[in-house]
């Protein structure tokens, strides 16, 4: 298929209003269910911990499904187009529960009591929601591997998804930042709502014009390797493992500092009110990045762009630690410098370097297993998600910091080392992964060589 810009465009469309759904799940939900909802900090950690390892289920199966789907819909746009009911409703759920709550209390009511209806309510939601972030983004992102096999365009595939997936993050921030500069409101619950009804409307939109204007290849029944084998062949894939783990260490640092950041901001600098600003100069400096990261990495190689944004986060990272009360402003050389960093280091770099694994794997199989690829990646990101949450709230309790109170130098001290110099050591640990990584441009060309011969 021809890569135009205008098919980029469709393509990545979809990733903006899923960005702008998930970023308030990582930031907002913990400290709105704690100050608001009333639910302690363990209990979310604890929560959010379990629904991600329910994906070591759903997600490799989702991943055969897309794989083996045929229909005259395409293996890929008919599960996009399912998802999308069950992720708006979800949303809806999770980020207004005082509307969403209404019809369903009768039903709660059978199985707990009113002090840990909301308990219940995070907990069903944030499952319902993980379901439908699967059902979507495998099949998403397994589309988006087969758009291109060309190295270098391969990155532009992953560019546009992080462009609008940065895109859809900085729109979650803009939205509450004009309600709050207009109208003079804010908070957690305010930013929860108005990007959630924002969602509801987007996602139906984006959605059928990527599916409307976006070809996907004719299924292709190949299937030559059992699922048993092709996990094991999977696992024997050395480039993938050595770039899924440096991915897992790596983001184990953003994952640890996203729920804290608002913490930070709010009781640290006590600047709460203007936490948005913040967020929308990481988002904005992460969407002006891509196009540098996309040249750099056609410049000197994917894995050494990679590398770059490891060692810009790593070195960025503890000058938070020399900030406090009062020193908003003195946090944006940061902000840009690791939002800067996040173009390359979340999406588009590692997206791009995991769809040239797919193809060694299809050269040794004979099969095209993307989505499987795609859904083993999924709960790795998922996992580390998970960790990442749990050792940031996990970490607030152990220091003894308490949401919505005044907290002791201590405990705030716990706070700023927890955001600022430990995430740097796992920044350190993937870049050390990374190192020498085997699929080069040169490499590359070599294995599609291969497979062209094969298809003749």
């Amino acid at each position: 298929m021809v890569l135009t810009r205008k098919k980029l465009f469709f393509y990545g469309l979809t990733d903006l209003p899923i960005a702008m759904s998930l970023f308030p799940v990582a930031v907002f939900i913990p400290r709105f269910y704690a100050s608001d909802m009333g639910v302690p900090l363990a209990v979310i950690g604890t929560i959010l911990f379990l629904v991600r390892w329910t994906d070591v289920v759903t997600d490799p199966l989702m991943g055969y499904i897309s794989d083996h789907t045929n229909s005259r819909f395409g293996r890929r746009k008919l599960w996009i187009g399912l998802a999308t009911p069950l992720m708006m409703l979800a949303v809806f759920q999770l980020f207004m529960p005082n509307q969403g709550q209404v019809w369903l209390r009768p039903v709660y009511s059978v199985l707990v009591d009113d002090v840990h209806m909301n308990w219940l309510h995070l907990g069903l939601w944030s499952f319902m929601l993980s379901v439908a972030i699967t059902m979507m983004l495998i099949p998403y992102y397994a589309w988006g591997s087969e758009l291109s096999t060309d190295y270098h365009e391969r990155s532009k595939v992953t560019g546009s998804r992080a462009v609008f997936n940065s895109l859809g993050s900085l729109s979650a921030q803009l939205i509450p930042a004009l309600a709050l500069l207009i109208f003079g409101i804010g908070g957690s619950s305010v930013v929860l709502q108005l990007v959630g009804l924002t969602m509801l409307i987007l996602m139906p939109l984006c959605v059928s014009l990527t599916l409307f204007n976006v070809a996907e290849q004719p299924y292709q029944p190949r299937q030559q390797v059992r699922i048993m084998e092709g996990l094991r062949l999977m696992a024997a894939n050395g480039p993938f493992k050595r770039l899924v783990l440096a991915f897992m260490i790596g983001s184990l640092g953003l994952n640890v500092t996203t729920p804290l950041y608002l913490f930070f901001i709010a009781d640290v600098l006590n600047a709460e009110d203007k936490a948005i600003y913040m967020l929308s100069f990481f988002y904005a400096a992460s969407i002006l990045a891509v196009p540098f990261w996309v040249a750099l990495s056609k410049r000197i190689g994917k894995h050494r762009a990679y590398l770059i944004s490891f060692f810009m986060l790593a070195f960025a990272h503890p000058c938070y630690l020399l900030l406090g009360p009062g020193d908003f402003w003195w946090m944006l050389p940061m902000t840009l410098t690791t939002g800067f960093a996040a173009g390359g280091f979340s999406q588009t770099l590692p997206n791009s370097m995991k769809a040239d694994v797919i193809d060694l794997d299809t050269l040794e199989t004979g099969e095209n297993r993307a989505a499987l690829f795609f859904s083993a990646w999924s709960f790795a990101q998922k996992a580390t998600a998970s960790f990442g949450g749990a050792i940031a709230l996990f970490g607030l309790s152990l220091v003894g910091f308490e949401a919505g109170v005044e907290n002791g130098s201590d405990e705030l001290f716990g706070l700023r080392f927890l955001f600022s110099t430990f995430p740097s050591l796992f920044f350190l640990a993937g870049a050390a992964i990374v190192w020498n990584y085997p699929i080069t441009e040169a490499r590359h060309a070599e294995i599609r060589a291969e497979l062209e011969a094969k298809a003749t």
